[in-house]
Protein backbone atom coordinates (compact mmCIF):
# COMPACT_ATOMS: atom_id res chain seq x y z
CA UNK A 1 0.00 0.00 0.00
CA UNK A 2 1.57 3.63 -0.79
CA UNK A 3 0.60 6.50 1.21
CA UNK A 4 1.86 9.63 -0.28
CA UNK A 5 4.34 8.08 -2.64
CA UNK A 6 5.91 5.38 -0.10
CA UNK A 7 4.83 2.03 0.79
CA UNK A 8 3.53 1.25 4.03
CA UNK A 9 5.43 -1.87 5.48
CA UNK A 10 5.65 -3.54 8.59
CA UNK A 11 7.86 -1.60 11.54
CA UNK A 12 11.57 -2.09 11.83
CA UNK A 13 13.15 -4.02 14.80
CA UNK A 14 14.47 -0.58 15.87
CA UNK A 15 10.72 0.93 15.66
CA UNK A 16 9.61 -2.23 17.65
CA UNK A 17 12.48 -1.81 20.30
CA UNK A 18 12.51 1.71 21.06
CA UNK A 19 7.97 1.67 21.10
CA UNK A 20 8.74 -0.99 23.84
CA UNK A 21 11.07 0.42 26.00
CA UNK A 22 9.27 3.50 25.63
CA UNK A 23 6.15 2.00 26.95
CA UNK A 24 7.94 0.60 29.88
CA UNK A 25 9.49 3.89 30.41
CA UNK A 26 5.76 5.42 30.46
CA UNK A 27 4.98 3.02 33.35
CA UNK A 28 7.70 3.76 35.40
CA UNK A 29 6.70 7.36 34.78
CA UNK A 30 9.46 8.09 33.03
CA UNK A 31 8.03 10.58 30.40
CA UNK A 32 10.72 12.84 29.31
CA UNK A 33 12.66 9.91 28.18
CA UNK A 34 10.15 7.77 26.60
CA UNK A 35 9.54 11.16 24.42
CA UNK A 36 12.78 11.09 23.26
CA UNK A 37 12.28 7.36 22.22
CA UNK A 38 8.81 7.31 20.69
CA UNK A 39 10.13 10.58 18.12
CA UNK A 40 12.85 8.54 17.41
CA UNK A 41 10.44 5.64 16.69
CA UNK A 42 8.51 8.53 14.15
CA UNK A 43 11.54 9.48 12.82
CA UNK A 44 12.21 5.84 12.12
CA UNK A 45 8.86 5.22 10.99
CA UNK A 46 7.11 8.22 10.09
CA UNK A 47 4.61 6.59 7.51
CA UNK A 48 3.58 4.49 10.39
CA UNK A 49 0.15 6.14 11.90
CA UNK A 50 0.93 4.28 15.01
CA UNK A 51 4.04 5.99 15.45
CA UNK A 52 2.02 9.39 16.25
CA UNK A 53 -0.89 7.77 17.65
CA UNK A 54 2.34 6.57 20.52
CA UNK A 55 3.68 10.13 20.65
CA UNK A 56 -0.43 11.09 21.04
CA UNK A 57 -0.91 9.29 23.54
CA UNK A 58 2.34 10.17 25.62
CA UNK A 59 1.34 13.78 25.38
CA UNK A 60 -2.12 13.05 26.72
CA UNK A 61 -0.39 11.11 29.57
CA UNK A 62 1.35 14.55 30.18
CA UNK A 63 -1.57 16.48 29.96
CA UNK A 64 0.17 18.30 26.86
CA UNK A 65 -2.49 19.01 24.99
CA UNK A 66 -1.36 21.20 21.97
CA UNK A 67 1.90 18.28 21.35
CA UNK A 68 -1.27 15.69 21.52
CA UNK A 69 -4.19 17.36 19.26
CA UNK A 70 -0.78 18.10 16.73
CA UNK A 71 0.53 14.19 16.81
CA UNK A 72 -3.22 13.10 16.31
CA UNK A 73 -3.45 14.64 13.40
CA UNK A 74 -0.60 13.13 11.79
CA UNK A 75 -2.22 9.72 12.97
CA UNK A 76 -5.27 10.36 12.19
CA UNK A 77 -3.89 11.39 8.58
CA UNK A 78 -2.28 7.93 7.69
CA UNK A 79 -5.44 5.88 8.69
CA UNK A 80 -6.10 2.73 6.48
CA UNK A 81 -9.59 2.85 7.90
CA UNK A 82 -12.89 5.23 7.75
CA UNK A 83 -14.11 4.72 11.64
CA UNK A 84 -13.67 3.41 15.18
CA UNK A 85 -9.99 4.29 15.22
CA UNK A 86 -9.02 5.27 18.92
CA UNK A 87 -6.61 7.44 16.79
CA UNK A 88 -9.59 9.95 16.59
CA UNK A 89 -10.93 9.68 20.46
CA UNK A 90 -7.37 10.43 21.26
CA UNK A 91 -7.78 13.56 18.98
CA UNK A 92 -11.76 14.48 20.39
CA UNK A 93 -10.16 14.71 23.79
CA UNK A 94 -7.15 16.92 23.21
CA UNK A 95 -9.64 19.11 20.84
CA UNK A 96 -12.16 18.99 24.18
CA UNK A 97 -8.73 19.90 26.27
CA UNK A 98 -7.99 22.90 24.26
CA UNK A 99 -11.62 23.90 23.83
CA UNK A 100 -11.17 23.38 19.91
CA UNK A 101 -15.23 22.63 18.67
CA UNK A 102 -14.81 22.18 15.14
CA UNK A 103 -11.79 19.78 15.31
CA UNK A 104 -13.57 17.75 18.45
CA UNK A 105 -17.11 17.52 16.62
CA UNK A 106 -15.14 16.33 13.44
CA UNK A 107 -13.51 13.43 15.80
CA UNK A 108 -16.44 12.12 17.36
CA UNK A 109 -17.91 12.04 13.94
CA UNK A 110 -14.95 10.50 12.35
CA UNK A 111 -15.16 7.75 15.22
CA UNK A 112 -18.43 6.89 14.58
CA UNK A 113 -20.55 8.50 16.65
CA UNK A 114 -23.66 10.89 16.13
CA UNK A 115 -22.84 14.38 17.02
CA UNK A 116 -25.49 17.09 16.74
CA UNK A 117 -24.88 19.47 13.76
CA UNK A 118 -22.35 17.41 11.98
CA UNK A 119 -23.23 16.11 8.54
CA UNK A 120 -22.33 13.25 6.84
CA UNK A 121 -19.18 14.66 5.15
CA UNK A 122 -18.12 15.49 9.42
CA UNK A 123 -18.63 19.47 8.25
CA UNK A 124 -20.49 21.34 10.90
CA UNK A 125 -23.84 22.28 9.80
CA UNK A 126 -23.95 26.27 8.59
CA UNK A 127 -26.04 26.93 11.54
CA UNK A 128 -23.75 25.90 14.20
CA UNK A 129 -22.39 27.57 16.38
CA UNK A 130 -19.00 26.41 16.38
CA UNK A 131 -17.56 28.42 19.47
CA UNK A 132 -20.11 26.11 21.32
CA UNK A 133 -18.98 22.97 23.39
CA UNK A 134 -19.76 19.64 21.94
CA UNK A 135 -23.25 18.97 23.60
CA UNK A 136 -24.44 15.32 23.06
CA UNK A 137 -26.00 14.44 26.47
CA UNK A 138 -24.75 10.66 26.61
CA UNK A 139 -26.33 9.85 29.98
CA UNK A 140 -25.14 9.00 33.63
CA UNK A 141 -21.69 7.92 33.98
CA UNK A 142 -19.33 7.34 37.09
CA UNK A 143 -16.01 9.28 36.80
CA UNK A 144 -13.15 7.65 39.07
CA UNK A 145 -11.43 11.08 40.42
CA UNK A 146 -7.79 11.42 41.36
CA UNK A 147 -7.16 7.84 39.90
CA UNK A 148 -3.55 7.93 40.77
CA UNK A 149 -4.29 8.77 44.48
CA UNK A 150 -7.00 8.28 46.93
CA UNK A 151 -9.59 7.47 43.98
CA UNK A 152 -12.98 7.89 44.67
CA UNK A 153 -15.95 7.01 42.11
CA UNK A 154 -18.74 9.60 41.95
CA UNK A 155 -21.86 9.69 39.77
CA UNK A 156 -21.99 12.31 36.85
CA UNK A 157 -23.74 13.58 33.74
CA UNK A 158 -22.33 12.83 30.65
CA UNK A 159 -21.50 16.38 28.32
CA UNK A 160 -19.65 14.79 25.49
CA UNK A 161 -17.83 11.47 24.82
CA UNK A 162 -14.74 13.14 27.13
CA UNK A 163 -16.42 15.21 29.65
CA UNK A 164 -18.18 14.35 32.95
CA UNK A 165 -20.33 16.85 35.17
CA UNK A 166 -20.08 15.83 39.03
CA UNK A 167 -23.55 15.43 40.68
CA UNK A 168 -22.64 13.59 43.60
CA UNK A 169 -20.72 15.68 45.90
CA UNK A 170 -17.31 14.61 46.61
CA UNK A 171 -15.26 13.61 49.74
CA UNK A 172 -12.46 16.41 50.35
CA UNK A 173 -9.83 14.61 50.01
CA UNK A 174 -10.56 14.26 45.99
CA UNK A 175 -10.13 18.04 45.94
CA UNK A 176 -13.41 18.51 43.53
CA UNK A 177 -16.44 19.87 43.91
CA UNK A 178 -20.08 19.27 42.85
CA UNK A 179 -20.78 20.96 39.93
CA UNK A 180 -17.43 20.63 38.02
CA UNK A 181 -16.85 19.57 34.72
CA UNK A 182 -13.74 17.07 34.32
CA UNK A 183 -11.78 15.67 31.16
CA UNK A 184 -12.28 11.52 31.92
CA UNK A 185 -10.24 9.21 29.82
CA UNK A 186 -12.44 7.37 27.01
CA UNK A 187 -11.61 3.56 28.13
CA UNK A 188 -13.67 2.41 30.96
CA UNK A 189 -12.31 0.43 34.20
CA UNK A 190 -15.24 -1.15 35.87
CA UNK A 191 -18.77 -0.37 35.71
CA UNK A 192 -21.46 0.45 38.31
CA UNK A 193 -25.07 -1.64 38.22
CA UNK A 194 -27.82 -1.02 39.69
CA UNK A 195 -31.06 -2.77 41.17
CA UNK A 196 -32.74 -2.60 38.26
CA UNK A 197 -30.04 -4.33 36.30
CA UNK A 198 -28.53 -1.18 34.07
CA UNK A 199 -25.34 -0.78 33.62
CA UNK A 200 -22.92 2.23 33.77
CA UNK A 201 -19.01 2.86 32.92
CA UNK A 202 -16.32 4.12 35.17
CA UNK A 203 -14.15 6.39 33.49
CA UNK A 204 -10.93 7.64 34.84
CA UNK A 205 -10.61 11.50 35.19
CA UNK A 206 -7.68 13.15 33.54
CA UNK A 207 -7.63 16.39 34.28
CA UNK A 208 -10.22 19.16 35.80
CA UNK A 209 -12.08 20.98 33.04
CA UNK A 210 -14.33 23.47 34.63
CA UNK A 211 -14.11 24.35 38.09
CA UNK A 212 -17.12 24.64 40.57
CA UNK A 213 -17.42 27.88 42.56
CA UNK A 214 -19.57 26.19 44.90
CA UNK A 215 -18.61 25.14 48.55
CA UNK A 216 -18.68 21.80 49.93
CA UNK A 217 -19.53 21.26 54.05
CA UNK A 218 -20.15 18.61 55.99
CA UNK A 219 -22.61 18.73 58.65
CA UNK A 220 -23.68 15.93 61.41
CA UNK A 221 -27.68 15.47 61.12
CA UNK A 222 -29.80 13.89 63.62
CA UNK A 223 -32.58 12.60 61.05
CA UNK A 224 -35.13 10.10 63.09
CA UNK A 225 -36.17 8.24 59.67
CA UNK A 226 -34.82 7.99 56.41
CA UNK A 227 -37.88 10.73 55.38
CA UNK A 228 -36.20 13.18 57.50
CA UNK A 229 -32.92 13.03 55.36
CA UNK A 230 -34.88 12.76 51.88
CA UNK A 231 -36.13 16.05 52.93
CA UNK A 232 -32.78 17.34 53.11
CA UNK A 233 -31.56 16.41 50.08
CA UNK A 234 -34.87 17.30 47.94
CA UNK A 235 -34.85 20.84 49.78
CA UNK A 236 -30.90 21.25 48.40
CA UNK A 237 -32.24 19.85 45.18
CA UNK A 238 -34.93 22.24 45.08
CA UNK A 239 -33.01 24.86 45.75
CA UNK A 240 -30.70 24.20 42.96
CA UNK A 241 -27.70 22.53 45.14
CA UNK A 242 -27.34 19.24 46.77
CA UNK A 243 -27.08 17.17 50.16
CA UNK A 244 -25.66 13.88 50.35
CA UNK A 245 -26.05 11.34 53.27
CA UNK A 246 -22.22 10.21 52.97
CA UNK A 247 -22.93 8.04 55.90
CA UNK A 248 -25.18 5.65 53.33
CA UNK A 249 -22.97 6.51 50.32
CA UNK A 250 -19.67 5.69 51.04
CA UNK A 251 -17.99 2.74 50.73
CA UNK A 252 -14.23 2.25 50.97
CA UNK A 253 -12.96 -0.45 48.45
CA UNK A 254 -9.73 -2.16 47.42
CA UNK A 255 -8.45 -0.93 43.87
CA UNK A 256 -9.41 -4.44 42.06
CA UNK A 257 -12.92 -4.38 43.53
CA UNK A 258 -13.38 -0.62 42.50
CA UNK A 259 -12.46 -1.33 38.68
CA UNK A 260 -14.36 -4.29 38.95
CA UNK A 261 -18.23 -4.77 38.31
CA UNK A 262 -19.82 -3.25 41.74
CA UNK A 263 -23.77 -2.99 42.28
CA UNK A 264 -24.75 0.57 43.12
CA UNK A 265 -27.92 1.65 45.20
CA UNK A 266 -30.87 3.81 43.21
CA UNK A 267 -32.92 6.59 44.92
CA UNK A 268 -34.13 9.74 44.60
CA UNK A 269 -35.14 9.81 40.94
CA UNK A 270 -31.13 9.54 40.29
CA UNK A 271 -28.22 7.01 40.97
CA UNK A 272 -26.91 7.79 44.40
CA UNK A 273 -23.59 5.23 43.75
CA UNK A 274 -21.03 4.69 46.62
CA UNK A 275 -17.71 6.43 46.62
CA UNK A 276 -14.86 3.91 45.90
CA UNK A 277 -11.62 4.95 47.87
CA UNK A 278 -9.42 2.53 46.52
CA UNK A 279 -6.20 1.46 48.13
CA UNK A 280 -4.08 -0.25 46.46
CA UNK A 281 -2.85 -3.72 47.46
CA UNK A 282 -5.70 -4.15 49.90
CA UNK A 283 -6.91 -8.00 49.76
CA UNK A 284 -10.69 -6.76 49.53
CA UNK A 285 -13.05 -3.85 50.59
CA UNK A 286 -12.41 -2.59 53.56
CA UNK A 287 -16.41 -1.25 54.84
CA UNK A 288 -19.30 -2.90 53.12
CA UNK A 289 -22.60 -1.66 54.13
CA UNK A 290 -25.31 -4.49 54.55
CA UNK A 291 -28.62 -3.89 53.09
CA UNK A 292 -31.41 -3.69 55.54
CA UNK A 293 -29.16 -2.64 58.45
CA UNK A 294 -30.94 -0.67 61.12
CA UNK A 295 -31.39 3.42 60.66
CA UNK A 296 -29.02 5.53 62.88
CA UNK A 297 -30.79 8.74 63.34
CA UNK A 298 -27.25 10.60 63.49
CA UNK A 299 -25.54 10.93 60.42
CA UNK A 300 -22.88 12.71 58.25
CA UNK A 301 -24.05 14.57 55.68
CA UNK A 302 -22.18 16.92 52.79
CA UNK A 303 -23.67 20.01 51.10
CA UNK A 304 -23.18 21.58 48.26
CA UNK A 305 -23.93 25.15 48.75
CA UNK A 306 -23.17 28.88 48.81
CA UNK A 307 -21.92 30.33 52.32
CA UNK A 308 -25.07 32.56 52.45
CA UNK A 309 -28.06 29.84 52.04
CA UNK A 310 -26.32 26.69 53.67
CA UNK A 311 -27.20 27.79 57.34
CA UNK A 312 -30.69 29.21 56.25
CA UNK A 313 -31.36 25.49 54.29
CA UNK A 314 -30.53 23.64 57.52
CA UNK A 315 -32.36 25.71 59.80
CA UNK A 316 -35.62 25.39 57.03
CA UNK A 317 -35.19 21.86 57.22
CA UNK A 318 -35.09 20.80 60.88
CA UNK A 319 -38.00 23.66 61.61
CA UNK A 320 -40.21 21.92 59.27
CA UNK A 321 -40.14 18.99 61.88
CA UNK A 322 -38.41 19.85 65.29
CA UNK A 323 -39.07 16.58 66.70
CA UNK A 324 -37.03 14.52 64.57
CA UNK A 325 -34.46 16.92 62.42
CA UNK A 326 -31.39 18.55 63.99
CA UNK A 327 -28.17 19.57 63.08
CA UNK A 328 -24.58 21.00 64.30
CA UNK A 329 -21.11 21.24 63.79
CA UNK A 330 -21.03 22.45 60.28
CA UNK A 331 -17.80 22.80 59.00
CA UNK A 332 -16.79 24.01 55.04
CA UNK A 333 -14.28 21.44 53.81
CA UNK A 334 -13.86 21.79 50.19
Amino acid sequence: MKIFGRVRHRPSASWRQATDRAFTMIGDGRYEDAGALLTRAADLEPWLSESWFNLALLHKFRHDWEQARAAGLRAVALLDREAGAPDWWNVGIAATALQDWPLARRAWQAYGLKVPGVGAMGRDSAHLNTIEPVGMELGSAAVRLSPEGEAEVVWGRRLDPARVEVLSIPLPSSGRRWGEVVLHDGVPHGERTTTSGDSYPVFDEIELWAPSPVPTWVVLLEAATEADRDALEELAADAGYAAEDWSSSVRLLCRTCSESRMPSAEGGGGLLDPHDHSEPGHPGPLVHRMEGSLWVPERECGIAAPAGLVRGLLDSWAADSPDTRDWRDLEEVG
